[in-house]
């Protein structure tokens, strides 16, 4: 995809996160929209993956594995605009005994889902255990992991970060959703994480940083860590987003990581994102 149709699907996505978590009055629209743009570049431009001929293997392709769950409308979004079930589906979200529950799980049979996560602090190990295989299969396709900067609180992360670069795991890209936010306020009043790059630089990872909501930068950056790969060491994208991004009134507020829109606000949200795919 060019840019511009990567920033466009971006913008769809960003409707369909508020239509979906004001349809249900729940859900996690802050860091949902913080972090579609670089999902959406994974997806739709820099992953090699085959939707309609999905393996919970991942072999012969590239893996996602989402830590942060609770942020799942914006994967769901990504997911069915890919192609890996149908967009109408997004309107069962969070609906009882629907595929599409707050929290992915792969145990209702949703295509592209390989782990269940929203338990904060697991995907980084499940991301190295999926890596390392592939490596001693001689598969020669990447890992990828997203995360939330608040789960870098979570003990079970620095294991992984540890474990990667002590066994080699050169073809695993960890990312950080780093928007300084989480439920309970800004992480430097919760936990402060301190330097982040000095710390994974420290336990072995090769990191870089970017503007996580420069559609531009996003995919120069995911460019560079792939041609970086198998060199070594496993690599982390510290990407400096916006929680609420687009919306305004959501924007770098706290108070927008578990609160759906009411009638209103969903509506005003909606009037700011500039509809480009068609609503399901």
């Amino acid at each position: 995809m060019t840019i511009n149709e990567l920033e466009r699907t971006a913008t769809q996505v960003r409707r369909d996160i508020i239509r979906m978590v004001h349809g249900c009055q729940s859900g996690h629209p802050g860091g949902s929209l913080g972090a579609t743009d670089i999902v959406t570049a994974l997806y739709f431009d820099q992953m090699d993956i085959d939707p309609a001929n999905f393996r919970m293997d991942g072999n012969g392709e590239d893996m996602f594995f989402l830590s942060n769950g609770h942020i799942s409308p914006m994967l769901y979004s990504i997911m069915a605009r890919r192609g890996y079930f149908p967009v109408s589906e997004l309107a069962t979200f969070r609906r009882l005994g629907t595929r599409l529950q707050g929290h992915p799980t792969p145990m209702e049979g949703l295509p592209g889902i390989r782990i269940a996560s929203g338990s904060l602090g697991q995907g980084l190990s499940v991301a190295c255990g999926a890596a390392q295989a592939k490596k001693l299969n001689g598969d020669k396709h990447l890992v990828f992991v997203l995360m939330g900067d608040g789960e870098q609180e979570e003990g079970q992360i620095w294991e992984g970060a540890m474990y990667a670069p002590a066994k080699g795991v050169d073809n695993l890209v960890a990312i950080i959703d780093y928007n300084k936010k989480q439920i309970d306020g800004s992480t430097d009043d919760v936990m402060n994480l301190g330097d982040l790059r000095a710390k994974y630089e420290a336990f072995g990872w090769n990191v870089v940083e970017v503007s996580g909501n420069n559609m531009q930068a996003v995919v120069n950056t995911l460019k560079f860590v792939r041609e970086n790969a198998f060199q070594g060491k496993p690599q982390l994208i510290l990407a400096h987003t916006v929680m609420g991004k687009g919306v305004d009134f959501m924007e770098n507020n706290h108070k927008w990581h578990g609160s759906a829109p009411n009638d209103e606000q969903a509506a005003n949200a909606l009037s700011q994102l500039t509809e480009t795919l068609g609503d399901y």
